[in-house]
């Protein structure tokens, strides 16, 4: 097998070299011709893009960018879509600060992915501030979403002390927070803790929520959503109206629960601002992309065309 500058050309030189023969012949399997089009398809599509977009990625596992792999993936998938090269740049977060935040205005796009505890969260906090002033395409995945929160409480709705018991855990304003108590599909309670296994206290898989109208996310989604989900985390219910009075929109809430699973500010506020709860990048695909990841990008392409205007 020859190396290849894409992947998506595999399938085309392992038929020539008769591999896909040899394994039917192995098998008995009588079948016809091989129809390679879509293939051929998106190995034109990935060597003639249109154009390109930068992305920022700011995360704090970037000294290895395979660490997000699935959101490379999805990005990419996106700019197949648009028809543009997605260029990602990796930022560590724990880098940046005040003096320095200013470096972000480079790009096109910005996305803050998921991750775990403390270390780099301010970072993050002040990425999702300076996206939301400065009107830049921002996607917030998981503890994106999070920081996007934490960030338009201090920032917007006065909540200045605003943080997560997960970085602060005696913090006085939880606006994201443990739900220590659940409701199991069969109606029983059950309480868990910090302390309890982490397992036990984590949101895993598929949940279905429904979508406001008239947002970005139904634009995007329609009336219902169902994506994935792996944390521990949630946004206080306790805080939602007053997030909602100062401007943040809850644009969807888990059908059983009531949690949110997507905020987002008012297109008449800042052009394409959207955080999500749980993981879009695991249902994007090559052929399709993700209809979040495309619209991200095409935000993002209109970001960089505006710039170049001005």
């Amino acid at each position: 097998m020859p190396d290849v500058d894409t992947i998506y050309k595999v399938p085309r030189l392992l038929h020539e070299q008769g591999l896909d023969g040899l394994i039917c012949d192995k098998l008995r399997l009588n079948t016809p011709p091989a129809k390679l089009a879509r293939w051929d398809n998106l190995v034109q599509a990935v060597g003639n893009p249109q154009g390109e977009v930068n992305i920022a990625m700011v995360g704090k596992y970037v000294e290895l960018s395979d660490s997000y792999k699935s959101v490379n993936e999805a990005l990419r998938h996106a700019g197949l879509k648009n028809h543009v090269q997605v260029n990602i740049s990796y930022i560590d977060s724990e880098t940046l600060s005040s003096s320095n935040i200013s470096q972000l205005d480079a790009y096109d796009g910005i996305l803050v992915p998921g991750g775990f505890g403390q270390r780099g969260v301010e970072g993050k906090i002040s990425t999702a501030q300076f996206a939301r002033e400065g009107k830049v395409p921002y996607l917030g995945i998981c503890l994106g979403m999070q920081v996007a929160t934490i960030e338009f409480a201090r920032h917007v709705a006065g909540l200045a002390d605003a943080n997560s018991t997960e970085f602060e855990p005696d913090t006085k304003t939880p606006v994201i927070a443990l739900i220590d108590e659940w409701k199991d599909a069969d109606g029983t309670i059950q309480k868990r803790s910090a302390n309890s296994d982490l397992g036990g206290t984590m949101r895993l898989g598929a949940q279905t929520s429904d979508v406001r109208k008239d947002t970005i996310a139904h634009a995007i989604y329609g009336d219902v959503v169902t994506e994935r989900h792996r944390h521990r985390y949630e946004a206080n219910v306790n805080y939602l109206d007053q997030l909602r009075d100062a401007g943040l929109v809850i644009s969807a809430l888990t059908q059983r629960e009531q949690l949110t699973e997507v905020v987002e500010l008012p297109t008449n506020v800042h052009p394409w601002y959207v955080g999500v709860q749980f993981h879009p990048e695991f249902k994007s695909t090559p052929w399709d992309g993700h209809p979040l990841f495309n619209a991200f990008i095409k935000a993002s392409l209109t970001q960089r065309a505006a710039k170049s205007a001005s």
